[in-house]
């Protein structure tokens, strides 16, 4: 098992993590709607990718029209 020698200071024990951070995301302009979007994934606002449509959108249901 292995016992350190010296103690790690929590300057130096960070200093190692420094590092290991995570980056933020990179949106790119959907050029169908103006959306945000992820990058090379279809667009959760309109369903295009590549200027075609790929995902059929729904119309909003109205829930008083259906209770009827």
């Amino acid at each position: 098992m292995a016992v350190q020698q010296n103690k790690v200071s929590k300057s130096r024990r960070n200093m190692r993590r420094a590092h290991h951070a995570l980056s933020g995301a990179n949106p790119n302009e959907c050029p169908s709607c103006g959306e945000l979007k992820r990058p090379h994934h279809v667009c959760p606002s309109c369903g295009h990718y590549a200027d075609r449509e790929v995902v059929a959108m729904a119309d909003e249901v109205d829930l008083d029209e259906d209770a009827a």
